[in-house]
């Protein structure tokens, strides 16, 4: 039954580019490549019986490949899956002595564990004669281990610029309200668009809606989204891209059209590279950039700190109360949620926000920078 669901490949231009080159890459192994020319072979609407013939290759592999693209996404439908194996060679106290040691100081002389000497120290403190390099491996992969890489991650260091913008932005907050000087915040977040392969049935007595397993990708839109600090407002932009220039064209938006009587508008934001002012300049003449620019206020949240922007919370709320469904056209998307921030503003739904500075100083103040002594002393 399961085999008769036809799963339809649509490829985006990314995706179609990014395949061509998979292909063309002497680095592609041969199964991703197979993977890559059975997607571009279905969305140029070649017959399964056909692509099987010329690749070769089998149309349950066919079949899978498209499956997992739909379901998935083309990454899932390009990779292997893990396959089931025989027995496995470590027991589970084995396996816990194996993570042990890779997350312990190596031999002497060594820089770091390798496979090699992960699998000798093994050999040695349990009762296999001999263990392979791939056992070694796998296991650590299920433990998501690999003793010989080292990676650098951001953590958020509440620093003096950390704490500053912080302390900015909840200020602003933490302002009475005033319409000549709004606080605005502003992000932006994609959205895939899906269709129905098939139409829905609708639900009735006794039976709940019915949606077939089978569905369209129709790519991508992007949403501009702007909340009212203190105000029950909020705005949904919705674009096919989010370029600076769509962010410059943005910011006209909240002076002309939104705020136009403001005398200027403290937007808040975080530091993706596309929130710059000097996009303006790149957007429209130098006179209208500036005339722009007069009236905007920008406040950065701290890198690595989004949370700390209003509007993240206000996405969540619109993705639960209208996105999570199938929306197949973007003129539709912008039907939905043009009536779901129409009505929000007029119940005059707002965000209670409960994090302010003195619960930050409270939580993080042993976190925050310590000034040198000598100037705490001068300061008293």
């Amino acid at each position: 039954m399961i085999m008769n669901i036809r799963y339809v490949v649509e490829l985006t231009e990314t995706e179609g580019a990014e395949l061509t080159a998979l292909i063309a890459a002497a680095s592609t192994l041969s199964q991703k490549r197979k993977r890559a020319q059975i997607l571009l072979a279905c969305n140029r609407g070649v017959a399964d019986e056909t692509i099987a013939e010329t690749l070769p290759a089998g149309t349950s592999t066919i079949y899978r490949t498209k499956r997992r693209f739909v379901e998935q996404g083309l990454e899932a439908a390009l990779n292997e899956r893990p396959r089931m194996g025989g027995k496995r060679k470590l027991t589970g106290r084995q396996e816990a002595t194996l993570v042990a040691l890779a997350c312990s100081t190596p031999p002497q002389g060594r820089a770091r564990w390798t496979l090699e000497l992960l699998a000798g120290e093994l050999v040695r403190l349990t009762d296999h004669s001999s263990l392979s390099r791939e056992t070694i491996r796998r296991r650590l992969a299920e433990n998501d281990l690999k003793p010989w890489q080292r990676k650098m991650w951001c953590i958020p260091a509440v620093d003096a610029e950390f704490v500053l913008r912080m302390e900015d932005v909840l200020d602003l907050y933490a302002e009475r309200p005033n319409r000549k000087r709004p606080v605005v915040c502003f992000d932006e977040t994609p959205v895939q668009l899906i269709g129905e392969a098939r139409i829905p049935v609708a639900a009735r007595p006794g039976q709940p809606a019915r949606i077939d397993y089978e569905y369209r990708r129709n790519g991508t839109a992007n949403l501009f989204v702007f909340v009212d600090a203190h105000q029950p407002w909020r705005h949904v932009k919705v674009t096919e891209q989010r370029t600076a220039l769509d962010f410059a064209e943005c910011m006209r938006d909240l002076v002309d059209v939104h705020y136009p009587d403001a005398e200027y508008i403290r937007v808040v934001m975080d530091n993706l590279s596309t929130h710059l002012p000097k996009n303006l300049y790149a957007a429209f003449p130098a006179e209208e950039a500036r005339r722009i620019l007069r009236r905007l206020e920008f406040h950065y949240t701290p890198k690595h700190a989004s949370w700390l922007n209003m509007v993240e919370i206000e996405i969540s709320v619109l993705a639960r109360q209208c996105l999570d469904r199938r929306i197949a056209d973007p003129r539709i998307l912008e039907r939905e949620i043009d009536a779901w921030q129409k009505s929000r503003n007029v119940s005059g739904a707002r965000i209670r926000w409960m994090f302010s500075l003195d619960t930050a100083r409270q939580k993080l103040g042993r976190s925050y920078p310590i000034p040198p002594m000598a100037l705490v002393r001068k300061a008293s």
